[in-house]
């Protein structure tokens, strides 16, 4: 969690397409920074078959030509028939575009329209990369809160403070009536019947300390694994700063969260906890507390008795205390060399973590 820092978001599109600013470009969390084709299907029409002809014949009924553009059951090929009566007729199965003709076979394909793939900026800032064909990588300077866990993609609404409290629980009571577009924040969690409100009222997001497993399966209609999320038909972003269950949220998280309220903020829920860890977030662009110098992260270092919270496998999610920080190196399960603490977890277990799989949480 950062109350002020530099965020870069890479924006790349999934396959070659185009690039549609240039560095240097302010943009908003919708502008459009680049955007590809995914040809559509092409369906194959028997034409020679259906008119009862041979191939070779397949020029004299046609009545379009590559390139033209087709209505879902028009007319592309029409047999003369017996004295002008009994007239055969092939029809285009799809909307499209005549893409081939193919005299050999007697066939006519007909192409779908290709779908349109967009990326947006999805946070507002400047383009300081552009790679070329695929996208491009943009910066900002905000508030940038991760969470441990999230379902749900990416969203922009106003920040909205539901809890008086990081240890307050969000029931279905407690969602007003009027948050259509905004991101929920509550304490300590949120049951199931809250969530559903918030979705049915506009809310486009809510960020707790913990989801109940229950909670999230009776809204979702379905168990979950917590290998990767983020493309769940769902109309708003969950995140939960803390972990699983109902957890308190840490105070200076809730502090940065309740000093945010009525900003325009970015969230996406998006979580991956194997390789290329993807944590769920916040970003609050252009946030810059007055205390600055006094609230640098810097000042988070790691030491005995410090409380840390795992953020990847296999103890993902645990909370516990800094017992020992070794000065060597240790070789892990991968066979890379990495400095490592010794912690105790809340369950009272004594594990070895390598100290980039942690996060600092601060105390006050």
């Amino acid at each position: 969690m950062s109350a002020h820092t530099v965020i870069k978001k890479t924006r790349r599109l999934p396959i070659k397409g185009e690039t549609l600013v240039n560095a240097g470009d302010t943009v908003e969390p919708h502008t459009v920074v680049a955007r590809a084709l995914l040809p559509g299907i092409m369906q194959t029409v028997r034409v020679a078959d259906q008119l009862g002809i041979e191939a070779k014949d397949l020029p004299n009924v046609l009545k379009v030509k590559v390139g033209d553009e087709v209505e879902k059951d028009q007319l592309i090929a029409e047999s003369k028939g017996f004295m002008g009566l009994f007239k055969g007729q092939a029809r285009s199965p799809i909307k499209g575009t005549v893409e081939l003709i193919q005299g050999d076979f007697g066939h006519v394909g007909v192409r779908e329209p290709p779908t349109v793939i967009e990326v947006l900026a999805y946070i507002s800032g400047k383009v300081v990369e552009v790679l070329p064909e695929e996208g491009a990588i943009i910066e900002t300077e905000g508030a940038l809160i991760q969470g441990i866990f999230g379902v749900g993609g990416e969203r922009q609404g106003t920040l909205m403070m539901i809890a008086s409290s990081p240890d307050q629980a969000l029931n279905a009571e407690d969602i007003p009536a009027q948050c259509e577009g905004k991101v929920l924040v509550g304490g300590s969690g949120v049951t199931a019947e809250a969530i559903r409100k918030a979705a049915t009222n506009g809310a486009l997001g809510i960020v707790v300390g913990g989801l109940k497993d229950s909670d999230l399966i009776a809204y979702l209609g379905r168990d979950i694994g917590v290998a990767i999320t983020g493309q769940e038909d769902i109309p708003l972003s969950l995140i939960a700063t803390e972990g699983f269950g109902n957890v308190r949220m840490a105070d200076q998280t809730f502090e940065l969260l309740k000093a945010l309220e009525g900003r325009a903020v970015s969230i996406n829920g998006a979580t991956q906890i194997r390789a290329g860890v993807i944590r769920p977030e916040i970003i609050a662009p252009g946030h810059r507390p007055e205390n600055l110098a006094a609230r640098a992260d810097g000042a988070q270092t790691l030491e005995i008795g410090g409380r840390i919270r795992a953020i990847r496998e296999p103890y993902f999610g645990a909370i516990g205390r800094v017992t020992a920080l070794p000065s060597d190196l240790v070789k892990v399960e991968s066979g890379t060399l990495v400095r490592v603490l010794e912690a105790e977890l809340e369950d009272g277990s004594r594990v070895t973590i390598p100290r980039a799989n942690v996060e600092i949480i601060v105390e006050k």
